[in-house]
């Protein structure tokens, strides 16, 4: 069955126009509600929320579907995706809701749904909801006595505090860190300075002044501009960039310098195989990670495991294979021991404990390997399937067989746009571009 209204992360889209309306909201409390009855019990579902104006649209909706069907509502308000997967097993609840588009603009929302064991759902269970969101529910609302009910539960902010600071070890602080926290007018406003504050650091904040459409506009995590700034002017030792949702996270160093998803991991796997924490050899990432990464991990005696590009594919990953660290490129970084999904905050907590214990800048403990070139490009089409041409597959073995073991070269459509992206990496860099280039071409003339 073709995916109607999930797509990688949840349903997402342009706030009050299809699927994210008031009407999808309320099917899908329904029917999610109904695919996770368990028993006879009292069933209960959490739903936290972003900073997004829409949120006050969609999560009267929800809650009301869900109510209709008979399960019980406890609204968080604002709090970070990590604490929505926390709350869920720690209330005890069926399954958890989290409202939120991530990283995208204001005007954009989503709908991403949680297990009671706190994973994102398996591709079946969408698919189940799905075939329930499109036929008549009507003779599975609950009786009048049976229906739910919902509450504020303001208090459950401070659960997902006490967890972020005991991922930390014991009795060990902050003191003597300036950090620079950009929340991106994101759910994580409050959390996030409390947490760090709590522990010892001297904390400057950055995108905590939600209005409702400010959302990830020139702060956080995909706009790091504003805390890279913040960071030299206030001689900060690190940035900590977040989303939308907190979900992903950014580091900036001492001296403005990017430090992405790969060299946190590169920093958290080498201090957790040092600790003897590695549950396995190894870590997840998705094809995207910088070859550079793979090559440092091989250094230390780790493997790189790569999955397809998602968050939810590099979790089932590490749970198949029992593995304990993972995440993608961007930020996403999970630590199962802490974590069932991405946590932005806990990985930058993690590497502070890294740098408070190790006392060197954040320049020397989060450069670990230089990233080869790597060159991304996206290719428009128009129909059709252009990677089974032949001449596009010529091209992209000809690419492979040039770069050989000094390079990678990745082609895969994009999940949401009608367009084939083409990674190329490898040591040098004016065969990378002529290599991604000659590919680009090939598709170019088929799909024209």
């Amino acid at each position: 069955m073709a995916r109607k209204f999930f797509g990688t992360d949840g349903i997402r889209g342009t706030a009050n126009a299809w699927p994210i309306t008031p009407d999808v909201a309320l099917k899908v409390g329904m029917a999610a509600g109904l695919a996770f009855r368990r028993g006879n019990h009292r069933h209960r579902v959490v739903i936290g929320k972003d900073t997004r104006l829409s949120g006050y649209m969609i999560e009267p909706a929800l809650t009301a579907g869900f109510t209709a069907v008979g399960v019980d509502v406890f609204l968080t308000g604002p709090v970070p995706t990590p604490a929505v997967a926390m709350l869920t097993r720690s209330l005890r609840a069926d399954l958890g809701v989290m409202i939120s588009a991530s990283h995208n603009p204001f005007a954009d929302n989503g709908i991403k749904l949680f297990g009671p064991d706190g994973y994102k759902l398996s591709d079946e269970v969408e698919l189940e909801i799905e075939t329930m969101l499109e036929s008549d529910l009507s003779g599975r609302l609950a009786a009048p006595a049976d229906l739910g009910r919902a509450k504020r539960v303001d208090g459950e902010r401070a659960r997902y505090v006490e967890f972020a600071k005991r991922t930390v070890t014991r009795n060990f602080g902050f003191e003597g860190l300036r950090v620079v926290v950009d929340c991106a007018n994101g759910a994580a406003y409050k959390v996030a300075p409390e947490v760090l504050w709590e522990l010892g650091a001297e904390v400057i904040t950055l995108g905590v002044e939600p209005n409702g459409l400010n959302i990830n506009h020139d702060c956080g995590s995909t706009s790091l501009a504003a805390v890279i700034d913040k960071v030299r002017e206030t001689r900060a030792d690190i940035g900590i960039a977040l989303d939308g949702d907190a979900d992903r996270v950014i580091l900036i160093d001492e001296k403005g310098n990017v430090v992405d998803g790969d060299q946190l991991m590169a920093v958290v796997a080498a201090s957790f195989a040092e600790d003897g924490r590695l549950s396995k050899p190894g870590i997840v990432a998705t094809v995207m990670s910088n070859l550079g990464l793979e090559r440092y991990l091989g250094s230390l005696g780790l493997e790189l495991i790569r999955t397809k590009v998602g968050d939810r594919y590099v979790v089932e990953a590490m749970r198949s294979g029992g593995y304990n660290v993972g995440g993608e490129q961007s930020g996403h970084i999970v630590l199962s021991d802490y974590a069932t999904t991405g946590d932005g905050l806990v990985a930058a907590l993690q590497v502070l404990s890294v740098v408070k214990r190790l006392g060197r800048p954040v320049s020397e403990i989060c450069h670990r390997f230089d990233p080869v070139p790597q060159i991304l490009r996206n290719v428009r089409f128009a129909g059709g399937k252009p990677l089974e041409m032949d001449e596009v597959r010529a091209a992209i073995d000809s690419a492979t067989a040039r770069l050989g073991t000094a390079g990678r070269i990745l082609v895969r459509p994009s999940g949401t746009e009608p367009l084939i992206r083409v990674m190329g990496e490898g040591d040098n860099a004016d065969l990378v571009k002529e290599v991604v280039g000659d590919i680009v071409s090939a598709i170019s003339r088929v799909a024209a």
